[in-house]
């Protein structure tokens, strides 16, 4: 007879890994991210347990997008008030507010849960090449793509 096993809280291993983004598509690199972020690359997944591992982005200004997304491509705010709408187009968001353009492309493919929260928090995003998690011993991950 077969078990399906559940993963507990306490069972959970994590790792860190680096991402190195020069060159890389922002969407293949995004989706990569979250399910390591959300844990769907171990065997031991289990939805409602956060057994997801960390991420460090680097060199984040270097992302790229195909086709004319950089001028196309909005990315809108609005404060609730009237005439409160923020519209920014990609290449602002790229220049201006590189981080956090590569965060809400990975924050969008995590579920918008209490669990999803606690997996945006494992997330490290730097437009360079350094990073201060070098005593966590990260691990490189190669993006396909």
């Amino acid at each position: 007879m077969r078990q399906t096993t559940f993963t507990k809280p306490a069972e959970v291993t994590r790792q860190w890994y680096v991402v190195d983004g020069a060159g890389k598509n922002l969407g293949r690199l995004a989706t990569e991210v979250a399910a390591v972020l959300h844990g769907k690359h171990k065997p031991s997944f289990t939805p409602n347990v956060d057994c997801g591992d960390y991420v460090i982005v680097i060199n984040a200004d270097q992302i790229v997008l195909s086709g004319n997304k950089m001028e196309d491509k909005m990315y809108y705010n609005h404060s609730q008030w009237r005439g409160g709408l923020r519209t920014r187009s990609a290449r602002v968001m790229k220049d201006q507010y590189t981080i956090e353009w590569v965060e809400r492309a990975i924050h969008g493919m995590l579920p918008h849960t209490r669990l999803g929260d606690v997996q945006r928090g494992h997330l490290f995003v730097y437009k360079g090449a350094e990073h201060p998690h070098a005593a966590q011993k990260p691990v490189m991950l190669e993006i396909k793509g």
